[in-house]
């Protein structure tokens, strides 16, 4: 059992100060290299895996110890990194921002010392000289089992000012690893949600990705920072990689489990659909922008996370889908849908009709609705049965009226205590994004559900 992947954390002082170029082209930079890498990312963020996925050619996957439990972390990981030379995880928010009010915990930092890995410092230097040094020396200090390993200067102005940058960072005992100037080509486009997606993207993306690569093939020392990784030894605890793996199946012909995919429904964990498969299920992904039926023999639908609200008049005018899926509800088949999901249950969105399984309402919000949440399932359902506690997160722009149905789908306690979302027939509807490795006996459920059905 392998357990000792190179691999190295990319992390920041703080948001914005380039973690996703650098990680995204060192990921591709040591892809071109003829390296097998593993892409990962700390946290709940859906987007930057699929940046990740398209420098390496592998599946992104996140590292959340809030969503999964700090067990899970090197589990998921190995899993992940199966068959790889080398691993490089994008941190999130600054090195040691966690989830609010507990401590280090989703922190990078505190992913950084479950996998026993070294972390690169990625410094936005625009505004400063020797400034950067005490900056350093606080975040490499901070935490000793956090072992910062060296820093890539971001946003270099000049060559005088890399060489004020260098002779302030000689002394502080972080080797500089890698110096950036600005570059406006690299940069992707951003709206309410973060990084506009991959899927929407298509050549452009690709472009993006190309032009981060050159850029930290150019500007890094990719010899040391493949050393520092491969200096990173066995992985604590002795974990054993993380498996989908069901008890045995049921006899007869694997359900169809359909999922969304497409441009307006990009954020999912790639071991839900690992999880369905190990059920028994058989998956397949549609497009409901351009599927104008579910796919043959469907007996479960799952539509996650993304951006209805984007092209919610090209969902509304696919109403051969729209009566599809309400038919599939009606019928009480299972459907398990998250946040965007839920919208497109809804009776409209922004005005414009939807799938009208659910008697609510959508619409666009000024506010950011963002933060992890402890949950507690109400009642049963086809995803669990009730006092089922799982741990969510929410991150979007919209609001659903009313908030929840007759029958909701959680219990939530933070921020404040309330119930969200809808369970009826076998539906289960709700904003919040869950991770289902922590409770892998929801993937068993849904599929037995669709056995029966």
């Amino acid at each position: 059992m392998v357990t000792s992947v190179p691999r190295l954390v990319i992390a920041a002082p703080s948001s914005g100060s380039g973690k996703t170029t650098v990680a995204t082209g060192l990921m591709a930079a040591f892809a071109a290299r003829g390296l097998a890498v593993s892409p990962h990312k700390v946290g709940p963020d859906y987007i930057d895996p699929g940046y990740h996925a398209l420098a390496t050619g592998r599946v992104g996957r996140n590292l959340d110890a809030y969503l999964c439990g700090p067990e899970l972390v090197a589990p998921l990981f190995l899993h992940g990194a199966r068959g790889c030379d080398l691993a490089v995880v994008e941190g999130v928010m600054g090195l040691y921002d966690g989830a609010a009010g507990e401590g280090e915990l989703a922190s990078t930092a505190h992913v950084a010392k479950l996998l026993g890995a070294p972390v690169v410092l990625v410094v936005d230097a625009s505004s400063q000289s020797r400034s950067v040094a005490a900056l350093v020396h606080g975040f490499a200090s901070w935490d000793p089992q956090v072992r910062v390993g060296g820093v890539i200067l971001n946003k270099v102005a000049s060559d005088r000012h890399e060489e004020l940058l260098r002779e302030a960072l000689d002394s502080s005992g972080v080797p500089v690893l890698g110096v950036l100037r600005r570059a406006p080509q690299v940069d992707t486009p951003s709206r309410h949600l973060g990084l506009v997606p991959v899927a929407e993207r298509g050549s452009a993306a690709v472009e993006a990705v190309a032009a981060m690569a050159a850029q930290v093939a150019q500007g890094c020392d990719l010899d040391a920072l493949e050393a520092l990784a491969r200096a990173a030894g066995a992985l604590p605890g002795g974990s054993a990689p993380w498996t989908p793996a069901s008890p045995a199946r049921a006899e007869g012909r694997a359900p169809v489990v359909a999922v969304a995919g497409g441009s307006a429904f990009t954020f999912s964990y790639a071991e839900h659909t690992e999880l369905l498969t190990a059920a028994g299920a058989e998956v397949v992904t549609f497009d409901p922008l351009r599927d104008e039926q579910l796919p043959d023999q469907t007996a479960g639908l799952v539509v996650g996370g993304g951006f209805p609200e984007v092209y919610a008049q090209e969902l509304s005018a696919n109403e051969p889908l729209r009566r599809a899926v309400a038919e599939l509800a009606l019928s009480g088949a299972p459907v398990a849908a998250e946040c965007a999901g839920l919208l497109y249950l809804c009776r409209e969105l922004d005005g414009q009709p939807m799938c009208g399984v659910l008697d609510a309402t959508a619409r666009m919000s000024d506010r950011l609705t963002l933060g992890y949440r402890d949950a507690v399932a109400v009642g049963d359902s086809v995803l669990a049965v009730a006092g089922t506690r799982m741990r969510g997160h929410e991150f979007h722009r919209t609001v659903v009226e009313p908030g929840a149905g007759a029958a909701p789908a959680w219990g939530v306690r933070a921020p404040v205590r309330r119930v969200e979302g809808f369970v009826q027939q076998g539906v289960h509807a709700s904003y919040l994004h869950t991770h289902w490795a922590s409770e892998p006996g929801v993937a068993r459920r849904f599929v037995e559900r669709c056995r029966t059905s």
